[in-house]
């Protein structure tokens, strides 16, 4: 479902995947029933396609792995969570577009 450069975040690869990550991380919580979340798919495969080397782009399926979900205030999805040096620096939650995404990007690359 993902692109290639979509990295997969789980409850068991969290910690070394994204706190732990030396660029800035962007998670996209979804879920597979989730219309919105399959709306902004392509973006978020566009992104990290573009980002390559700058900004690690990833998903993480709150149904599979709620408690990450859960522990990061995630309420609705999708949400994107923006982590630099291992916390949390924006938050957008609902559909977005690759522009408005990219410039919040901008300010933390």
């Amino acid at each position: 479902m993902a692109g290639a450069n979509v990295k997969t975040f789980t409850n068991a690869n969290w910690k070394a995947e994204v706190l732990e990550a030396t660029q800035p991380v962007l998670v996209d919580f979804w879920a597979a029933w989730c219309g919105p979340c399959r709306m902004i798919a392509p973006v978020i495969d566009q992104l990290a396609d573009e980002y390559v080397g700058k900004v690690v782009v990833g998903k993480l399926n709150v149904d599979e792995n709620r408690e990450t979900a859960i522990e990061y205030g995630v309420m609705s999805i999708p949400t994107l969570l923006l982590f630099k040096d291992g916390k949390p620096v924006e938050r957008i939650v609902g559909y977005q577009t690759k522009e408005q995404l990219a410039r919040i990007l901008a300010k933390h690359i």
